[in-house]
């Protein structure tokens, strides 16, 4: 049918577009009590009383909660798998409501109430003591011997964790310099060190954090949420009041927006407590724009010291980095993060001599830092690429020969996680993106430029592997169900957040059941009494691992519906094969068998005679001077049969049966009535590599410090591409991020660690007329690893625009930025220090 990898309209457009779709507020119940969080006004210290007495006679409050009154249990709050082993479990920091003030907003108490006046009148009548500490928001302050300890139960200082990576056992950065001394002559060893800065920035999304929770009639304490996660937000439910899991649960419905933020569990378990000691009322928590901007989480804020070693010719021997990640109050996704940053700092050029990259988090007293859209690539590549710029700028290299003579190459395995690359495109992409923007010419015309207007050109390249496998465990189930009519149903508790991955996973089961995406309807909604277990939408995840799930159902599902087809028509099921909605004869190709699953990288090869190789792997065809042909080598339409029915090509033929005819007859057949359904765990243990550049073309006016952007192209490989409208959808959202990443955004603090701009008219993010035209590439190559050819997509698109904004104003200007937001206080100050303005 070949449904994957067409541009189909997304299934939930019609709802979305017409304001028919229902989000958590939507769905919330009239008559539901009010809750508002009461938060700390200082940044760091103890709350010593709260005198309620006052605040508990105004008409209409129904119930005040205090930090005395909770259950005093510490959990965590990360969206991440839960592990087996205790020494693998995420840090359990933070309750319900602090005792301890972390941050200027800490949660302190809550007040219930018919309405929002009634919250907000006994808000202003409570009596709260503090002990007050000084407060830092910096990793400097935190790392000072004075700084009080936030976490002492936890931690002696307020460093939280400290990793160190090398790309050998062995690697030893002065040992390199010795070596690069012998080898090349002292002559042809240049030395760079810079420290480069990236911000902490909120998330942004439109639907901000809310929930409503009630105790059902049987006890169990239901809670609406606008999550990622739902599965994983049960069991932290739980876990945060002392429940077992079977007592909780979790509905998730149309969600706007996450971004990461709501890979974590926020205000979930308090609304839950709430609603007990109501009496199992129904409570409603939405938080405001100012509470999810500063009160809930952000990306990290990191200092990257770095060092390298090259040769006068341009050959990159080593690098090391030590850097800081803001943590921020509560650890959240502890030190993954940050050990995300070191990972990709090391992995993304291949160092002659090898790389260190040592991470440290750190707590603060600022918001807590948590998933945020590429989960620390984008402040790893900073770092990295803001070095290989500053470099070429120095020696006169030319930025683009550089990152293509010193880049990871093709088949690159970490020794570390053991992470691959089956399928390799770093090179075409910056190639292709050289040439659309024009690189050796714009390099040229660029030159010697005089005035206070000026034009320059940069580019950054990436790498990001696809979900969690091999650090965390990765695993989704999926179901899917026969309808009377013919059509199916499809479960899943893989989470669309509006990055279209409901649509796509109707792609995949029309693709490999063959059944017609109008006849297969998918169940949005996430309930975790009703759908299958899926860890969340996370890490560019879904299409990958849950995609495997999909694919693995609707395969069984097939040769359910085929088994009954063979019984219903008397013929053998080999015979049978259901291609647009019906079972039809299926008519063999000569001399095209195959065996097994390509998709999970242990099929067998097609060769030019017909006959299978059993000895050769697919990951062994990627080098060119293999026997065996490579699958986009295949005739045009065999790529999804290959993969999709690892027996033998076929093509349909004289149609037998419709679907609606074998479902009724499976529902109702007084001889065998059968209800046809499927539902499998994908236990995923294999990952991928996706990688591509960032070029960017601007116009830096140096007196009033602004930047005009007029080119920005991302070029992407993903893999087959599932859906090509969706995708390139998903690249322009990224790259908008990016530039708001690169330029404006940033949340501030003052002295005493209050917030300054946790608001959407202060906190920067970009508009329309903020963004450019966006061109975006795709290079399509099938890797093996995923379902469909497909590896991750959802979270690179972020990833390299910064630095390649960055690398284009010193390319303009020959100022190097290296803390970011680049804002137009920071520019003209750059420039006049320079002596350009």
């Amino acid at each position: 049918m070949e449904v994957v990898g067409k541009s189909m309209k997304r299934v939930d457009a019609f709802g979305k577009v017409t304001g028919e779709a229902k989000y958590t507020n939507d769905l919330c119940p009239k008559d539901a009590l009010i809750a508002h969080v009461v938060h700390s006004t200082i940044a760091n210290g103890e709350v010593l009383s709260i005198d309620t007495s006052e605040a508990e006679k105004v008409p209409g409050v129904v119930k005040i909660v205090t930090c005395f009154d909770v259950p005093d249990i510490q959990f965590p709050t990360a969206g991440h798998p839960w592990s087996v082993e205790a020494a693998h479990q995420d840090i359990a920091d933070r309750k319900l409501l602090n005792t301890r003030v972390r941050l200027y907003g800490d949660d302190i108490a809550a007040i219930v109430g018919v309405d929002n006046v009634a919250c907000e009148r006994a808000e202003r009548l409570l009596k709260i003591e503090y002990k007050e500490y000084p407060s830092f928001t910096t990793v400097e302050d935190a790392l000072k011997p004075e700084a009080t300890p936030l976490h002492p139960d936890l931690r002696k200082t307020n460093e939280l964790i400290h990793t160190s990576f090398k790309s050998s056992p062995d690697y030893d950065y002065e040992q390199a310099k010795e070596r690069a001394v012998r080898e090349y002559g002292a002559e042809h060893v240049r030395e760079y060190e810079q420290t480069y800065r990236t911000q902490r920035v909120s998330h942004c999304h439109i639907e901000v954090a809310t929930s409503w929770a009630y105790v059902d009639v049987n006890g169990k304490v239901t809670v609406t949420a606008s999550t990622q996660i739902p599965h994983i937000m049960r069991r932290v439910i739980a876990q945060a009041l002392g429940w077992p899991v079977g007592k909780v649960r979790v509905i998730k419905p149309y969600l706007g927006g996450g971004f990461g933020n709501k890979q974590d569990i926020l205000y979930e378990p308090l609304n839950a407590y709430l609603s007990v000691v109501c009496g199992g009322r129904c409570v409603c928590l939405e938080t405001t724009r100012e509470e999810c901007i500063s009160q809930t989480r952000v990306r990290h804020a990191v200092i990257g010291k770095t060092k390298a070693l090259y040769t006068t010719d341009g050959r990159l021997l080593a690098r090391t980095l030590d850097g800081y990640a803001n943590k921020g109050a509560y650890a959240s996704h502890g030190h993954a993060i940050a050990a995300s940053v070191a990972t990709v700092y090391k992995d993304l050029y291949n160092d002659a001599y090898g790389c260190r990259a040592d991470m440290t988090t750190v707590f603060t007293n600022s918001a807590s830092a948590g998933a945020m859209r590429a989960y620390g690539v984008p402040q790893s590549v900073f770092l990295a690429d803001c070095q290989i710029d500053d470099i070429c700028h120095r020696e006169g290299f030319d930025p683009l020969k550089f990152r293509m003579d010193n880049c990871v190459g093709k088949g690159f395995r970490d020794p570390g996680n053991g992470i691959t690359y089956y399928s390799y495109s770093m090179k075409e992409c910056m190639r292709r993106g050289a040439e659309y923007i024009h690189w050796d010419e714009k390099r040229k015309a660029y030159a010697n430029q005089t005035g206070p207007i000026r034009h320059g050109v940069g580019m950054s390249i990436f790498m990001y592997k696809v979900g969690v496998y091999p650090i965390s465990l990765e695993t989704s189930s999926a179901r899917m169900i026969l309808n009377q009519d013919g059509s199916i149903q499809v479960e899943l508790s893989a989470t669309e957040i509006g990055q279209g991955a409901d649509t796509v996973f109707t792609q995949m089961a029309s693709e490999t059941t063959g059944i017609t995406p109008d006849k297969v309807y998918i169940v949005s909604t996430q309930d975790t009494d009703l759908s299958p277990f899926d860890t969340g939408a996370y890490a560019s995840r879904q299409s990958f691992v849950t995609g495997k799930a999909v694919k693995k159902c609707g395969l069984e599902l097939r040769n359910r519906i085929l088994d009954y087809a063979a019984y219903m028509l008397g013929r053998p099921v080999e015979e049978l094969m259901i291609h647009d909605n019906n079972i039809c004869e299926r008519i063999p190709e000569e001399g095209t068998t195959i065996q097994t699953d390509l998709s999970a990288g242990n099929g067998y090869g097609y060769v030019p005679d017909g006959s299978v190789d059993e000895n050769d792997r697919y990951q062994d065809w990627l080098d060119a001077d293999v026997k065996h042909w490579n699958i986009d080598d295949l005739p045009s339409g065999r790529k999804s049969i290959l993969r999709d029915t690892g027996k033998i090509l076929a093509k349909p033929g004289k149609v037998l049966l419709s679907m609606k005819d074998l479902a009724e007859n499976a529902f109702y057949s007084l001889d065998r009535s059968e209800h046809i359904t499927a539902e499998v765990t994908n236990h995923c243990k294999e990952n991928t590599y996706a990688s591509g550049c960032t070029f960017a073309d601007i116009t830096v006016d140096m007196e009033m410090g602004t930047v005009k952007i007029d080119h920005l192209v991302n070029v992407h490989d993903s893999g087959t591409l599932l859906n090509p409208q969706l995708a390139e959808a998903q690249v322009h959202g990224g790259m908008a991020m990016g530039i708001g990443y690169a330029l404006s955004e940033e949340l501030l603090y003052n002295e005493k660690g209050r917030p300054l701009n946790n608001n959407l008219l202060d906190f920067k993010i970009p508009t329309a007329l903020d963004v450019p035209d966006l061109k975006v590439i795709f290079l399509q190559m099938d890797d093996p690893m995923g379902p469909y050819g497909n590896k991750a997509l959802g979270e690179p698109p972020v990833i390299s625009v910064a630095p390649a904004i960055r690398n284009a104003i010193l390319n303009a200007t020959g100022v190097a930025m290296n803390e970011l937001p680049m804002t137009q206080q920071r520019l003209v100050a750059a420039f006049q220090q320079h002596g350009l303005i």
